[in-house]
């Protein structure tokens, strides 16, 4: 086995990166300076919405969305203590108005027609299809009637792109005899790929509404 093949435990790799994480982002990631902004955009100003953030970190995204609606009413999970504590430094103001949960969005039960928009951010590209379905299904019943999915997420540029780094996340968790858990190995798909797993969970409509390089922003309808 290589010496160097590791793979590092989810929450702690983002724990032990909770000081430069936001540098990173918006310094880092092509379109992190549009794409927030973006998704911000998608977020109906109703008084009092119910928002579902999965994968919330430190709250970028939600940075802008309380630019839009300030009076928006958030649930936020996370697996890394640490990046949430953030939020609640950056939103004092408003903790009367966010539910923060440290948990996986996979366990947590996130309810029947709770929710009026749910959304994700630069989080659902470690994982597998068949885990995403099963995600997408348990987001797609906490919506209520006419509420919507958004996700902004790194996405594959080609199938080849995609098998490869499925292929070698397997290969690689094979290797070191991980079994199960949640491990830091990006594996996006592609744009097509990801519009026909959310469509499979359930959603009626799915559209590609931004796009910057290898970042896009899909609007599931329920």
């Amino acid at each position: 086995m290589d010496d160097k093949l590791k793979l590092e435990e989810m929450s702690s790799f983002f724990n032990n990166r909770v000081q430069s994480y936001e540098q990173h982002m918006m310094n880092g990631i092509n379109g992190a300076d549009k794409y927030y902004i973006e998704t911000a955009k998608l977020i109906p100003k109703i008084n009092g919405l119910k928002l579902l953030d999965l994968g919330c970190g430190t709250g970028l995204e939600l940075d802008e969305i309380f630019k839009i609606n300030p009076t928006v009413n958030v649930t936020g999970i996370d697996l890394a203590k640490d990046m949430v504590e953030k939020i609640k430094e950056k939103h004092s103001d408003k903790l009367n108005q966010i539910n923060l949960i440290i948990d996986s969005y996979f366990n947590y039960d996130m309810g029947e027609s709770v929710f009026d928009v749910a959304l994700s951010v630069e989080t659902l590209h470690h994982f597998e299809a068949e885990q995403k379905i099963q995600l997408y299904k348990k987001i797609f019943k906490s919506l209520k009637q006419n509420g919507f999915y958004i996700e902004t997420d790194y996405m594959a540029p080609s199938q080849e792109y995609e098998d490869y780094h499925f292929s070698e996340n397997n290969r690689i968790r094979s290797e070191l005899g991980i079994t199960e858990g949640f491990y830091h190995y990006d594996t996006p798909c592609t744009v097509e790929n990801q519009i026909k797993i959310l469509c499979k969970a359930g959603f009626k409509s799915v559209q590609k509404v931004w796009q910057q390089e290898n970042t896009a922003i899909l609007l599931a309808k329920k």
